[in-house]
Order: C-alpha cells, then sequence, then structure tokens
C-alpha cells in the first residue's frame, strides 16, 4: 500500500482546535469510527491541561455515537451541521453549548463547495478498499465523502476491514457543477448509473490510513405495535384506493420513505399487501425492511445514500453480496436527495411528522417550538418535490397527554402547500384541492385522536374571518397547556371567546 498506516492517536494528534472537519457516511453507516474517539480524547486531555480545543463538525446526516457521542461528551464540538440524533450532542445543543445549523440535506455539499462555510482542513471517511492512485471505496454510506474529499486540505481514510472488497460496485459516485455551468442530472429511473463506482482523491492529500473492523452498530427497529401498524395500514390503504382510481400508474411509482419505527411499519404493509405491486425506491436510507422486501421480490431496486441496517442484516448482505450488487445502488445525497431528481421521477414520499395542525403544517423537528429533536434531513428535499407526498404520526403521545394535531405547529418546516395527505392510526387526510376551513374539517374529523376533537372543533369556533380561520391568540393554547400542566386536555378555548 502507498499510504502510511498510522494509529487513531496519531491522525488525532494533526487536527488542532478550531479546525473544520468533513466526515463521511450517512447515518450511522460509512461513519468513520476510531479516529473521533482519539479526537474525544485529545480534547479531554488539552481541557484538563487549561487549552481550549474544540472543533467543527460537516457530515452526511447523522452518525453514530461514536463519531458525534463521543465528542459532544468530550465537549469537543463547536459547530455541527446538518442532522444529528444523538442524545449527548442533542442535549448540547439544546443547552445552548453547541452552535448548530439544521440544513436540507441536499444543500450542504453544494454549500461547502460554494465556499459559504469557508474552507474545511480535513477530511475523515472510511472506506472497504483503497487504490494507491487514491481511488476509495466507500463503505455502505457515502453523504458528503466525494465533496469534502476534494475540498479538505488533508485527508485521512479509515479502513475498515469488516466491509469486504466485494462491496466495490454498489456506488454510484457523481458530483454535479457549480452554476452557472450546471446541467441536468441525468437520473431518469432509479436504477440509472451516471458516474464512478469510487471517489477519487488526490494521493498526495492522504495523511494516512487507520484501521479497524468494526460494525455501524445499527439497533434492530422495535416490532411495529398496534398503532405503527394501523398508521401502515392505512397508508397502504390510501395507496391502493389512488391505484384503483388510475391516479397513480398501474406500474406504481417509486417510494422514498423516511427512517424509523413507523416507517419500518408502512414499508411492511407496502411489503404484504398484494395489492401493492413490485416498486423501487428512490431514498435516502436503505433500512432493513427494504432488505426483507428485496429477498421476497417485492422492491425490485433502491437507491439511496447509505445502507443502514442493523449489524445482522449487514452480515447477511456481506455473506450474499453478489445477490444485492445489482439491486442496490449508494450515491452521494446530493444525488439521493436531490429535488430536480425527485421532481422528475415522481416519487411517492412518506415521512414523519412531530405534530401537524389541522390546516396541514408539518412540524418535523422541534419540540414545543425550542427544543431541537433530530433535524428537517432530507423530509423537505423530497416533500416539496413529491409527486404525492405523504407525512404520517400517531395522533397522540405521552398516554395521551400530547395531541400530534394542533391548531397551529410550534415549529413550520413544512408548509400545507407542499403536503398532499396526513395519515394516523385514526385515519387518512386527503387534502389535495381543499380550502384551508376544508382541510381543518378533514384533518380533525379523520386524523385527531377523538378525546381531542371536541377542543380542537372548539378552536375552530375562534375565528375571527379570513381566508384563514386561525385565532392567533389561542393557537398555541394546547402547548401552553402541556407546558403548564401536563396534559393539552387541559387547554381552555373559553378564556378567548369574546
Amino acid at each position: 500500500m502507498a499510504f502510511k498506516i498510522i494509529t487513531p492517536e496519531e491522525a488525532a494528534s494533526y487536527i488542532n482546535d478550531g479546525a473544520k472537519i468533513g466526515f463521511g457516511g450517512f447515518t450511522a453507516s460509512g461513519t468513520p469510527k476510531v479516529v473521533s474517539s482519539a479526537l474525544a480524547q485529545k480534547a479531554e486531555a488539552e481541557h484538563a491541561a487549561g487549552r481550549p480545543f474544540k472543533v467543527s463538525l460537516f457530515t452526511g446526516a447523522s452518525s453514530s455515537d461514536m463519531l458525534d457521542g463521543v465528542l459532544a461528551r468530550a465537549k469537543a464540538v463547536k459547530f455541527r451541521t446538518p442532522y444529528q440524533s444523538n442524545k449527548s450532542l442533542r442535549e448540547a445543543i439544546n443547552a445552548n453549548e453547541i452552535s448548530y445549523v439544521d440544513m436540507h440535506l441536499s444543500q450542504l455539499a453544494q454549500c461547502l463547495r460554494y465556499g459559504f462555510f469557508g474552507k474545511l482542513d480535513f477530511a475523515i471517511v472510511e472506506a472497504s478498499k483503497v487504490y494507491d492512485d487514491g481511488r476509495i471505496i466507500p463503505c455502505m454510506g457515502v453523504g458528503i465523502a466525494p465533496t469534502v474529499c476534494d475540498l479538505a486540505d488533508k485527508v485521512i481514510i479509515e479502513l475498515n476491514h469488516h466491509i469486504p472488497e466485494a462491496v466495490e460496485g454498489f456506488h454510484d459516485i457523481y458530483q454535479p457543477a457549480d452554476p452557472p455551468y450546471r446541467r441536468e442530472i441525468p437520473v431518469y429511473t432509479p436504477k440509472d448509473r451516471i458516474g464512478t463506482p469510487y471517489i477519487k482523491v488526490d494521493p498526495s492529500k492522504i495523511i494516512g490510513i487507520v484501521e479497524s473492523n468494526l460494525h455501524d452498530g445499527v439497533a434492530h427497529f422495535t416490532e411495529p405495535d398496534e398503532v405503527t401498524t394501523k398508521i401502515g395500514a392505512n397508508v397502504c390503504d390510501f395507496l391502493v384506493s389512488q391505484l384503483k382510481k388510475g391516479l397513480i400508474p398501474s406500474s406504481f411509482l417509486p417510494i422514498q420513505s423516511g427512517v424509523g419505527n413507523i416507517a419500518n411499519a408502512v414499508l411492511g404493509g407496502l411489503g404484504s399487501n398484494p395489492d401493492i405491486p413490485p416498486f423501487m425506491m428512490y431514498t435516502e436510507v436503505v433500512q432493513d425492511s427494504v432488505v426483507s422486501l428485496m429477498k421476497s421480490g417485492k422492491c425490485v431496486f433502491a437507491s439511496g445514500s447509505s445502507l443502514t441496517v442493523s449489524d445482522e442484516v449487514m452480515d447477511q448482505i456481506i455473506s450474499d453480496v453478489d445477490f444485492f450488487r445489482d439491486k442496490i445502488v449508494l450515491r452521494p445525497q446530493e444525488i439521493s436527495n436531490n429535488p430536480e431528481v425527485v421532481r422528475r421521477l415522481g416519487l411517492i414520499t412518506i415521512n414523519t411528522a412531530i405534530e401537524a395542525d389541522i390546516f396541514g403544517n408539518i412540524n418535523s423537528t422541534h419540540i414545543t417550538g425550542t427544543k431541537m429533536m433530530n433535524g428537517i434531513g432530507g423530509s423537505g428535499d423530497f416533500t416539496r418535490n413529491a409527486y404525492l407526498s405523504i407525512f404520517t404520526c400517531p395522533s397522540e403521545a405521552k398516554g395521551g397527554k400530547i395531541s400530534a394535531i394542533v391548531p397551529m405547529v410550534s415549529h413550520l418546516d413544512h408548509s400545507e402547500h407542499s403536503v398532499s395527505v396526513v395519515i394516523t392510526e385514526q385515519g387518512i387526510a386527503d387534502l389535495r384541492g381543499k380550502s384551508p376551513r376544508e382541510k381543518a374539517e378533514a384533518i380533525i374529523e379523520n386524523c385527531a385522536h377523538p378525546s381531542y376533537r371536541p377542543l380542537l372543533r372548539e378552536y375552530l369556533k375562534l375565528e375571527r374571518g379570513g381566508q384563514t380561520p386561525h385565532s392567533l391568540d389561542a393557537c398555541f393554547e394546547f402547548h401552553k397547556a402541556l407546558m403548564e400542566t401536563g396534559d393539552m386536555h387541559n387547554s381552555d378555548f373559553s378564556k378567548y371567546t369574546r
């Protein structure tokens, strides 16, 4: 091998206070795992010696505790973007200890290239194979790896021997030109490959290779319960109704699905419903349920930015890699999430809301409007440009003390202009072609929990006139009641009557 093998500690020794670091990977998949731990140890030693040490982190999406968690607990993070899901990091963000910028995932790579965040000092990427000429075969997550390898002054590669060299061929690495020379992205079906199966790096920038042999550490999703199963069934019933009406082509359309327990249940429902034909996916994350659908023949192809599966399922894929190689392609996130491609392919997008209001606005990111949960991720990339955009959520949470259907969302991520359908375990609200008043009636009747419907109807009676019947003095009464009493059922709209 042409490149020097170095220890994680030696790699960390090159990185100084204030450095800007771009990481490869997307979710835990393909996230570098060992240099970050050594960097956390360096930060703790520097702090103990009375010296400052914090760095800025640019990742594809969320990472893992081996990156976000260890660095957050070491108080080594100054700045973080674009998406996260780690408890330690989230607590530091909400305590204003870390400057966090929530971004659409499709935009980060180009914003880095445009210079909006300044110069990158380091790129740290995980690879399954490295060629002497600087070609890198990524592991199972791509994210912004090609861009940060291009832009950073120095590159550190974690060579993960757990992922075999046989995964070469899964990837399609393509970066669009910057304006004003940008052309269309020539992806016309999810199967189209437009780039190279490797990331090309200037060999002179590679300062060393750190070896590892680690799983991504992705846990199994919780098995679907009664609520998530019903949500999945309602999504399937709706899509079947659209097929029968001819509003979805009989050959079906590519699916995008968010990540999590609800998304897993929805995909399971699509797989078991005999009226849903075999389909392709054009999405961010290929998860356990998609692999099961591939084995059954229900999902015939999946394009994403990462293969984020549990360790057990990853081992199954590795042991049968030839079966999956022509069924999965992994791309940079600015391609997997690209709005132009999403609009062209005509995706059915299915994402999860924290809360929805009665007019179809969606909050995907904040608890009671102020506390960041994870981030917008790619949901905006897909929702705004979908053929059919669906948002799902349970109708209530915390044993019924929280209604996910509220008079007005406490934080707006997706406006009602981009949302076609809202689905809970209670039912389906098709919002297409409806006025704000008609949307409110449909969402209250079909999606809200029965115990909250009278309160939501009481709110509507407070309207002050106009096209959208809001009462600005009362629209956050649900959230006020939650913060003051711990239960949205204690909302009192009588005090707003005049």
